[in-house]
């Protein structure tokens, strides 16, 4: 067993229960080489002191060294451990989650498994796409995997690890069947009503953005009767939640040409009027630019980019980049008209967020008003101590 020996004052973070431990924080790291310099080890961490604040896993090639497994000293990290988080995981979303199956099963440090990532589309005869993330849960890839299958009864477990996030963590990048059959190339799922198909194997993430379920049924709610623009549209989202609800017309934009062709295809499969529905191929920025200069206005739109800062490093750049979307979004928008804007990055706060999009209305004189602050779903739950968890922020906005 490693025993990880924190700097004095260092264990202040870990009594807060926050589950991260920089390099920064260890004295000292004592046990045998191999378990030393072997990723995803477990190790007890120690306050200066000697006292005991946790089990972690340690990953020796990453910024951040160790990751809490648990903070009881009485909990060993062991099958039944993997076993018991995985069906809270479970009751906990049987209990928040309605009128889908698409789910985010288990999201990372919030359920207890720090680094992973498990959607669930399609029910018991579906699949179960994961992402192993960190060092720790890669090693214990073979528990979680059947503990996964025996909880949900979901044979068809795929993995979709091909995340940046893998190599600033000394792993390559991985995808792949771990059970079952290999996916087609779309997976039907419902939510809300309206049916998309998914691409596990080569879509953005898994595959579908199961973080935007309530500011997609909230767009369905507010569509009726509005000319509706939805930009980064990936495979149409808010797109056909806003045909759901009675848009009398959707333009829908993005760089992809494969992500439109399933939105497309998704329209047909609701049924939906392919007449009321125009997907562009075209530069989100370039072309919002194009409608200013030609006079056009919408009743609603949607800015649901990519996640413009990586990191802390990269914040001033993508704060540019969101505050110049949101001044065309208010400029394209008409009196009366609604504005869904969001932000991705964890590097950018929900306090800067809405700093910027205030900027953006200022320059575009515009005195909007805050109708919503918006979130990810129920199955992407926030914990007090882990402020990391909330990268998905945005606002509903009016302009009066």
């Amino acid at each position: 067993m490693l025993t990880i020996t924190l700097k004095p004052g260092k264990e202040k973070s870990l009594l807060r229960r926050h589950p991260w431990i920089f390099p920064t924080a260890i004295e000292h790291i004592e046990g045998k080489p191999e378990e030393r310099n072997r990723a995803g080890a477990t190790a007890v961490v120690r306050a200066a002191s000697g006292q005991f604040l946790a089990r972690a896993a340690h990953s020796p090639h990453s910024q951040i060294r160790a990751r809490v497994w648990t903070f009881s000293e009485n909990e060993a990290v062991d099958h039944a451990l993997i076993k018991r988080r995985v069906r809270q995981a479970i009751d906990y979303r049987a209990a928040a989650v309605r009128d889908t199956d698409a789910i985010r099963l288990i999201f990372g440090e919030a359920d207890g498994f720090p680094g992973l990532v498990v959607d669930w589309y399609g029910g018991v005869a579906g699949f179960l796409v994961c992402q192993f993330q960190s060092a720790g849960v890669e090693a214990w890839k073979v528990p979680l995997v059947q503990a996964l299958i025996a909880e949900t009864g979901c044979r068809n477990v795929y993995e979709r690890s091909d995340a940046s996030v893998r190599e600033r963590e000394g792993m390559p990048l991985v995808t792949g069947v771990l059970a079952g059959d290999e996916p087609g190339p779309e997976v039907p799922v419902t939510e809300n009503g309206v049916r998309y198909a998914v691409d596990i194997k080569n879509g953005h993430k898994t595959g579908f953005y199961i973080d935007q379920r309530d500011n997609r049924a909230l767009v369905m709610a507010h569509a009726a009767g509005r000319e509706v623009l939805n930009c980064f549209c990936y495979t149409g989202g808010f797109s056909l939640a806003a045909l759901k609800g009675g848009a009398s017309s959707v333009v829908s934009i993005d760089s992809s040409g494969e992500a439109l062709a399933i939105g497309k295809r998704n329209v047909a499969l609701n049924g939906f009027d392919g007449d009321k529905a125009e997907w562009w191929d075209a530069d989100v920025f370039k072309t919002l630019r194009t409608l200013r200069e030609q006079g056009r206005q919408f009743d609603l739109i949607v800015l649901d980019p990519p996640k413009f800062a990586s990191s802390p490093a990269h914040a001033e750049r993508a704060a540019r980049a969101y505050k110049d979307i949101n001044l065309l979004g208010f400029q394209l928008l008409r009196p009366g008209g609604l504005l869904f804007t969001y932000s991705c990055s964890g590097a950018i706060s929900a306090d800067l967020f809405q700093k910027i999009v205030a900027g953006a209305a200022n320059d575009a004189r515009v005195d909007a008003r805050i109708v919503k602050r918006l979130s990810a779903g129920a199955d992407h739950p926030m914990t007090t101590a882990f402020p990391e968890g909330e990268y998905l922020k945005g606002l509903m906005l009016c302009k009066p």
